[in-house]
C-alpha cells in the first residue's frame, strides 16, 4: 500500500499560439475555459472576471448577481507567468484566512514563435490544514486542471 503525500499537483499543454497570445487568452478569456460546474455560488455562473493585476481577483458571477472572489492574484508578469491564490477550503467553501490557502503558478514557454507550453504547477496544499488532501485529489483529478487546460487549449483553432 502507498501512501500519496505529495503537496504539489502539475500539469502542462502545449498550445498552437505565440507565447503573447498564450497568455492573454489564459487571463482574459479564463472564464471561456473554467467548467462552468465549478460552482461555489447558489445560481448558475453568468460570468467569471480574472483581474490583470497584482492584488486582483477571480471572481464568478452568478446570474442572480451574486459573487464569489476564489482567487487573489499574486504575481502578474506577461508574457511570462501568473500566479493565483486558491482560497478554497477542503469543505469546497470560500477561506478567507490566507495562511490557509495555496496558490497556482501559470507559466508560459515559447517553444517556437507560434507554439507555447503552458506549465501549471499547484503548490502548498498542505496549507489547507486537516483534509488537504481532498484539495489535492480534486484538482488532480481529471476533472480538474486537466479539464481546464484541455477547454483553454480547445480556445485556438488548428493550425493547418
Amino acid at each position: 500500500m502507498t501512501q500519496t503525500t505529495d503537496v504539489v499537483v502539475r500539469r502542462q499543454i502545449v498550445v498552437e499560439a505565440p507565447i503573447e497570445q498564450a497568455f492573454t487568452v489564459f487571463t482574459e478569456r479564463f472564464g471561456d475555459f473554467k467548467p462552468p460546474e465549478h460552482n461555489l455560488l447558489g445560481a448558475p455562473i453568468a460570468e467569471t472576471v480574472f483581474e490583470p493585476e497584482v492584488g486582483g481577483h477571480i471572481t464568478d458571477r452568478g446570474a442572480d448577481g451574486s459573487e464569489c472572489r476564489w482567487a487573489r492574484i499574486l504575481a502578474y508578469d506577461p508574457p511570462a507567468r501568473v500566479v493565483f491564490s486558491w482560497d478554497i477550503s477542503p469543505q469546497w467553501r470560500i477561506e478567507t484566512d490566507p495562511e490557509h490557502t495555496s496558490e497556482v503558478e501559470v507559466r508560459f514557454t515559447a517553444e517556437t514563435p507560434q507554439r507555447t507550453r503552458v506549465e501549471l504547477e499547484h503548490r502548498h496544499l498542505d496549507r489547507h490544514g486537516e483534509g488537504w488532501a481532498a484539495v489535492r485529489d480534486g484538482v488532480a483529478h481529471d476533472e480538474g486542471w486537466s479539464l481546464y487546460l484541455a477547454r483553454y487549449a480547445a480556445l485556438f483553432p488548428a493550425r493547418g
